[in-house]
């Protein structure tokens, strides 16, 4: 099993920059995909962005432009560079994770417990 600890959130003023990280532990034989994933207020969750092992990536329009996804593979790490922060960005962001505990396995989906990041205006 895989488990996810996110790190990094936190208050920052619109305009202001933050830098999330996720690490994963436990087995896995290959995690194809990371990715990060946001819960707003009054929303449901919603995907951020997502970086695959072969280096494939895809971000909301929201924030494209603004924020980056990055992943290093051999540390099973991804992080999330957010740039020019709105108010609209504040919320729950997830780290998500598919992975492949074995070769006989199918793939499974893990999330970390959240890390919160608030935009002031």
């Amino acid at each position: 099993q895989v488990h996810l600890v996110e790190s990094g959130g936190g208050l920052v003023q619109a305009g202001g920059s933050l830098t999330l990280s996720c690490a994963a532990s436990g087995t896995a034989v290959s995690i194809p995909g990371m990715g990060w994933y946001r819960q707003s207020p009054g929303k449901e969750r919603e995907l951020v962005a997502t970086r695959n092992a072969g280096g494939g990536t895809n971000y909301a329009d929201s924030v494209k432009d603004r924020f980056s996804i990055s992943r290093i593979n051999a540390q099973r790490t991804v992080y999330l560079q957010m740039n020019d922060l709105k108010p609209e960005d504040t919320g729950v962001y997830y780290c998500h994770a598919y992975y492949y505990s074995d070769y006989k396995s199918s793939g499974m989906d893990t999330w970390g417990q959240g890390t919160l990041v608030t935009v002031s205006s």
